[in-house]
């Protein structure tokens, strides 16, 4: 599944302000309609995989929240939902080309994040499906292996033929004197 980014993501919800909006998080299972958008984080990633790759990306994370003493309600309008956008768009300048994920849990599905992925118009609401986010090996989705290969070389080993530059480390202190020794005044 491609995770959507930001800018598709506000853009669908743009299209559609006068819908209710629900997020279906499991097999005929909605958020309750009472739910609160709490915060909308912007989190910059930074890792370096079993490869020994360094990785970037951004992911735009809106997380839902259902107070426990929650109220019969209908499903808060997109309209509702672009305002709180507006709002944290006023401090905090989304990156369009984020991936979008949604927070959420309750007593029956523990707290996670999940992509968008369908964005459907049934009856008066766009509904999102949300998917779980699954965990990858970055150097397989490059083209590489994980696990030992014929050789026995362990997981993600460095392709042959490109390896470490190494470095000469050479002794800046002329001859065999000390450039601070005790007393020398020199630190």
């Amino acid at each position: 599944m491609e995770p959507i980014n930001w800018k598709a993501f506000r853009a669908k919800l743009s299209d559609n302000p006068n819908l209710g909006l629900q997020f279906k998080y499991a097999e005929n299972k909605f958020v309750d309609p009472a739910y609160h958008i709490t915060e909308i984080k912007q989190a910059p990633i930074t890792s370096v995989d079993c490869g020994g790759v360094l990785n970037k990306w951004t992911e735009i994370i809106i997380q839902l929240w259902v107070p426990d003493e929650a109220e019969p309600t209908d499903a808060m309008k997109v309209n509702k939902a672009l305002s709180i956008i507006d709002i944290v768009e006023k401090q905090l300048p989304l990156d369009p080309f984020a991936s979008v994920k949604i927070e959420f849990g309750n007593s029956e599905f523990d707290t996670r994040q999940m992509f968008p992925n369908e964005m459907t118009i049934d009856d008066q609401n766009l509904v999102i499906d949300l998917r779980p986010d699954a965990v990858q090996c970055k150097a397989i989705s490059r083209g590489g292996s994980c696990g030992t290969n014929d050789k026995g070389e362990e997981c993600c080993a460095p392709v042959e033929g490109k390896s470490k530059p190494k470095l000469q480390l050479i002794n800046l202190t002329p001859g065999n004197e000390t450039c601070c020794t005790p007393g020398s005044g020199c630190c």
